[in-house]
């Protein structure tokens, strides 16, 4: 029997590698390369370009913590935009929030969304059945700029790293017009990368830089992903108006009902609480 390992480089002398069972699909499209994997342990995973975007196993993490802090934050949050995100997952989760009135969802890659759809149900349930989400297939970079001012309460930017057509989603022009965008108690989220491999320390740091370059509140908090680079991540939150943890409103989130197996209001407040290690990094840009 020959054992058929998928492994991820992290830096020049580590990796993570998964025991494959099945390689079930791989295409090229103009913008990258999408393979999709299946596994006992981890479930149905996809790649992008070779790099882990979700496993079955462990998304729930990702996707409830990208989405219950700002609504913790700001319950009174009603119109979406959604950066990336093609796996579904993201609008899967802020949509069950009953008092969510309109998500816009913007991937420039349509085969990410329409092979989730196929291989990846569990994340891409929403993405076809909920009248208050809208796909647009294009450059999330141009969509905001070309929004009008003041159009969404959270923009959620479910972006992969900040190479090939996710770089553009890291860029100063980008978090200006975010900026506005959001009405005037708008919250941003941001995948900001992880404090741990140099590489991805690197990119954290230029992101957090250009995030408190436009908003006055710029945040930082963590979330453990068991197969993300090193298992440590982190979601920047920006907002013009809120503190994300002087200002939660976890009695009015916990009366919404909604059930989750990672995200709690306890878990809210000590996510913002990092490692001196990160908050050194963060504090030198």
């Amino acid at each position: 029997m020959l054992d058929l390992w998928y492994s991820e480089k992290l830096s020049e002398g580590a990796k993570f590698s998964m025991l494959v069972d099945e390689h079930i699909y791989s295409e090229e499209t103009p913008f990258q390369k999408i393979d999709f994997f299946n596994t006992k342990t981890f479930g149905k995973f996809f790649t992008l370009d070779g790099l882990i975007m979700l496993t079955e196993k462990d998304e729930f993490i990702y996707h409830e913590m990208i989405t219950a802090v700002p609504m913790a934050v700001n319950p009174n949050i009603k119109k979406v935009l959604i950066i990336g995100g093609g796996d579904g997952g993201t609008a899967r989760e802020i949509l069950r929030y009953n008092t969510i009135e309109k998500v816009d969802m913007v991937e420039i890659d349509e085969r990410v969304v329409r092979l989730c759809q196929k291989y990846l149900p569990s994340t891409a349930c929403k993405l076809d059945n909920d009248d208050r989400l809208k796909l647009y297939f294009e450059d999330g970079l141009a969509f905001v700029r070309d929004a009008k001012e003041g159009s969404y309460d959270l923009i959620l930017v479910d972006s992969t790293d900040p190479i090939g057509p996710g770089e553009g989603l890291f860029t100063h022009e980008f978090y200006k017009n975010c900026y506005r965008v959001l009405s005037e108690d708008g919250i941003l989220i941001n995948q900001h990368e992880s404090p741990y491999y140099d590489e991805y320390r690197r990119e954290m740091k230029r992101s957090h830089s250009k995030i408190k370059n436009n908003f006055p509140i710029a945040k930082v908090y963590q979330f453990h992903m068991p197969t993300y680079a090193s298992g440590h991540w982190l979601f920047g939150f920006a907002s013009k108006k809120y503190d994300p943890v002087a200002d939660l409103k976890a009695d009015e989130w916990n009366c919404f009902g909604i059930k989750t197996k990672y995200y709690n209001t306890d878990l809210h407040i000590g996510a913002f609480a990092l490692p001196n290690y990160v908050k050194e990094e963060l504090e030198s840009v």
